[in-house]
């Protein structure tokens, strides 16, 4: 699992989304969306600007977290016309 650290940083360094927005010039739903942890995709160009304004490290935004129950390998989820099933399931 990934983990985004933006609210933590936002409240270490008393900054709003509504700032962090106007200096980086990403969309504010965006920005909350990276607030919230809801980002479905992450834009290598918000990473940089978010990590420049704020002064921070790719690792202090961004966490990986290994997940209990894999989804790769033998555990791979292929998504098919909506329907999610383990690769175990489509052979």
């Amino acid at each position: 699992m990934v983990r985004i650290h933006l609210s933590k940083l936002l409240v270490e360094r008393r900054m709003t989304q509504k700032r962090l927005s106007e200096l980086t010039g990403i969309r504010r739903n965006a920005i909350n969306e990276w607030y919230h942890e809801f980002a479905v995709n992450l834009k290598v160009e918000h990473i940089d600007r978010i990590c420049e304004v704020l002064g921070c490290s790719v690792s202090e935004l961004i966490e990986y977290i290994p997940n209990e129950i894999p989804k790769t390998g033998k555990h791979l989820i292929i998504e098919e016309h909506g329907n999610r099933k383990r690769k175990k399931d489509c052979d």
